[in-house]
């Protein structure tokens, strides 16, 4: 018994794989368009965050050079006050 629709089901059913394919295909390239647009906005606020905190110990650091600077020139011992760290064994 021979089925003359069957050739025409498989060519549906390639149609249909082909349609669904191009789909996936269409939906993969969105997500990765928003994975990187994604990536990029969190690298930046990152960046943000790191500029802000090297600002922060940049103006510390040099705000202890000046004091420093300050004691040494009144001729005050800069380590005093300054807690010896504990044994190790």
């Amino acid at each position: 018994m021979r089925h003359p629709l069957l050739p025409a089901a498989f060519i549906a059913l390639g149609l249909s794989l082909a349609s669904c394919s191009q789909e996936t295909q269409d939906n993969a390239a969105r997500t990765a368009d928003n994975a990187a647009e994604d990536t990029a906005r969190n690298l930046d606020a990152a960046g943000q965050q790191l500029e802000a905190g090297a600002a922060d110990a940049a103006r510390e650091v040099s705000q202890g050079a000046a004091r420093l600077e300050d004691d040494l020139r009144d001729g005050e011992d800069p380590a005093a006050g300054i807690e010896d760290p504990p044994a190790t064994e």
